[in-house]
């Protein structure tokens, strides 16, 4: 069995991606949402986070004080990158026990924003990247989570350039919207099952 990873910027159009192939029974990893899971219930996760951050850290327990994280990581790269340490081998360790409990499928899919920054990719046989415009990948967001265009572009340009991501990719899905994502998603699900 192949295990894929599925990556793009924000905006993309990742989770929609990954929708389609969830109808052609292909499970799929959020790696994204998983952190958020193992932050509050990982309790390794949860002792090195409050070490790192104090006792504001968790609200209370199993809450994670998520406006305390981000003040406090966004605003200090080195608490960024100390945070990225304990999450993501915790998220590694987590997408492996879920990959191993995976039958009968012909490949899976993980699914994470940072595929290409953690070194996640490595671990995987090949690559999905999904990529659209860069205006409207700010629309998108912008719609999505209410927010303002400085915000969005701030967010962008923390993230690895999706020109970047497109050339390590082994596929590139183009949700541009003109061209259509079934007939994409479908020719690279044929090609890895050998129809």
């Amino acid at each position: 069995m192949q295990h894929l990873g599925i990556t793009g910027g924000i905006g993309s159009g990742k989770t929609t991606v990954c929708k389609i192939f969830e109808t052609l029974g292909i499970p799929v990893y959020y790696a994204d949402e998983r952190a958020k899971y193992l932050m509050s219930h990982d309790r390794e996760l949860i002792a090195g986070i409050s070490t790192l951050f104090g006792p504001e850290a968790y609200l209370e327990p199993q809450v994670l004080n998520r406006a305390h994280i981000a003040q406090h990581a966004f605003n200090d790269q080195e608490k960024l990158a100390q945070l990225n340490a304990l999450v993501h081998p915790a998220v590694a360790r987590d997408g492996l026990e879920w990959q191993t409990a995976q039958h009968n499928v012909p490949y899976t899919l993980k699914e994470a924003a940072l595929l290409f920054e953690s070194g996640s990719y490595r671990a995987l046989d090949q690559i999905i990247v999904v990529t659209a415009p860069i205006e409207l990948r700010i629309q998108r967001v912008m719609a999505r989570d209410a927010a303002k265009r400085e915000a969005v572009e701030a967010r962008i340009s923390k993230q690895m350039p999706e020109e970047e991501k497109v050339n390590l990719a082994d596929f590139v899905i183009y949700n541009d919207g003109v061209r259509a994502l079934i007939p994409q998603v479908l020719a690279i699900h044929r090609g890895l099952i050998g129809n």
